[in-house]
């Protein structure tokens, strides 16, 4: 069986971290989260650039996007070549809005002899304000006035988790793309639909 490489993208706040986590174990895969993985460099150029540490500033996303992902990818690819599977955890922003850039992605994925999965953590808005009040992170500065917009769901293949039910629920909504019992399906909805389980031919 090929390793998976596991994409939870989604809204900062929408959950997914904790859907992440709890889909590595599940499926005995690296957890490897965007900001664990460039966190302190992200600090370290942040000081130094004066854009603090906000991902978001505008000089840390014209300057230190590319970099931090293709960290991300890169460190994915290495456990992937090892034949172990990996859940990625970021917004994947252009990703999510580019069909080219995750086919791009997704190609990288594939040469590496493993299947690349998009999820998508859908949030409402308002929970997601709720919660980035709740944790008052320093990266979630200016983010709570335009919830909406990062609410949006992908406009490339996807398969939807239901942030808002519990994480069995949302563990249950991706069983079928666990490595012992994996569906054909569950790859060819990431080709054919944006939405999950398919919708009837």
């Amino acid at each position: 069986m090929s390793p998976l490489a596991v994409f939870v993208s989604g809204a900062p706040a929408s959950g997914k971290t904790t859907l992440a986590g709890a889909l590595a174990e599940r499926l005995g895969a690296a957890l490897l989260d965007l900001d664990v993985v460039t966190g302190p460099l992200t600090t370290l150029l942040g000081e130094v650039s004066g854009a603090g540490a906000a991902p978001d500033h505008p000089w840390m996303r014209e300057h230190a996007r590319g970099a931090r992902y293709e960290s991300l990818l890169g460190t994915a690819l290495d456990t992937l070549r090892a034949g172990t599977s990996a859940v990625l955890v970021a917004p994947f922003t252009a990703e999510r809005a580019d069909p080219r850039r995750w086919e791009a992605t997704a190609e990288r994925v594939r040469a590496v002899g493993a299947d690349p999965l998009l999820v998508w953590v859908d949030c409402p808005p308002e929970l997601i304000v709720s919660r980035m009040r709740h944790r008052a992170a320093a990266r979630d500065a200016n983010k709570p006035a335009e919830p909406a917009a990062r609410t949006e769901p992908p406009t490339t293949p996807h398969v939807r988790v239901d942030a808002t039910r519990p994480i069995a629920e949302q563990l249950a909504e991706l069983d079928l793309c666990g490595p012992s019992e994996r569906n054909p399906a569950c790859l060819e909805a990431t080709s054919r639909s944006t939405t999950w389980p398919p919708r009837p031919e």
